[in-house]
């Protein structure tokens, strides 16, 4: 089954060029060639006013951390970016790295998309799971102490 047969009817005969990535109008490769001051302006209002109220030291540490390890292309398909910086931006350049952000009890390992651009980092690495409750019955409460066990 080829790939336009998968697409929706009114989407087959569309060109390949529209499947392609886009933040706000441009591709990956040119949000790669833009200066930082360019794309900030591209971002939401929150993400910035972040970025245009600079970076914090933390960030700034994580941020030579990647560009040292993105200089290597065999340390970046391995190198695990391990951080507590939860506040920081995904940028352009992040792409394709693999970041373990702390949540406060363990690191969250996963690998940046394009499309994760402008969103933080700390979105990816939830801080609460769904809570589990044990199953009612016996040693459920302690008035279930006293019932008989059969």
């Amino acid at each position: 089954m080829s790939q336009a047969q998968s697409l929706p009817p009114h989407l087959q005969d569309a060109p390949l060029e529209w499947r392609k990535f886009r933040y706000r109008g441009k591709t990956l490769e040119e949000l790669l060639n833009t200066s930082l001051d360019d794309f900030v302006r591209l971002l939401p209002a929150r993400q910035r006013r972040s970025l245009t109220r600079g970076f914090t030291k933390a960030q700034i540490r994580l941020l030579a951390k990647v560009r040292r390890i993105i200089k290597d292309p065999e340390l970046a398909k391995k190198k695990v970016v391990k951080t507590h910086v939860r506040d920081m931006i995904i940028l352009p350049e992040m792409v394709g790295l693999t970041f373990a952000v702390y949540n406060g009890k363990e690191y969250v390992q996963f690998k940046v998309t394009p499309e994760m651009i402008g969103h933080y980092l700390g979105e990816f690495s939830p801080t609460t799971k769904k809570v589990s409750h044990g199953e009612p019955g016996l040693k459920a409460t302690r008035s279930s102490r006293f019932i008989a066990m059969k």
